[in-house]
């Protein structure tokens, strides 16, 4: 059976590092914080060197994964794509996943497998497909 993953609740996240900072405020120790808020003390040391820094420093901290493509870079993505494999600098016209990866690192900066790069593709709208044969296209026919 497939282990079910939970998702990481970001507000309770903020919420929790937004009452860690409002607790470090009032002075209270490091190690009483994180029994409270049932965090590691590493966590809340790492607050409190935030918060020395910048008093608001838990609002800038981004939470999760680093983000995918933009829409922006989406929609450029799509008319690469649409352009043709060889107006993006490979030999042939036809797409793989490979070169959709290589593409995407290429133009954007960001790695992404063949598999995210076939959802990233479906996502956008497009099918898989396979090339016609080379027969079909000449008119013969094979045995």
């Amino acid at each position: 059976m497939a282990k079910v993953r939970n998702r990481r609740d970001f507000e309770a996240l903020e919420a929790r590092r937004r009452e860690g900072m409002r607790l470090l405020g009032r002075g209270l120790k490091q190690a009483d914080i994180a029994r409270r808020l049932e965090v590691s003390r590493q966590t809340v040391s790492s607050w409190a060197k935030a918060r020395e820094v910048d008093a608001k420093a838990w609002r800038n901290k981004t939470l999760g994964r680093p983000g995918g493509l933009t829409d922006t870079e989406r929609k450029q993505l799509s008319r690469l794509l649409m352009d043709g494999a060889v107006a993006a600098g490979f030999p042939t016209e036809l797409w793989t996943l490979k070169r959709v990866a290589a593409l995407i690192e290429r133009e954007f900066g960001r790695s992404y497998s063949t598999v995210h790069a076939w959802r990233l593709l479906k996502s956008l709208g497009f099918s898989n497909q396979r090339p016609a044969s080379s027969t079909a296209s000449t008119g013969s026919s094979c045995p």
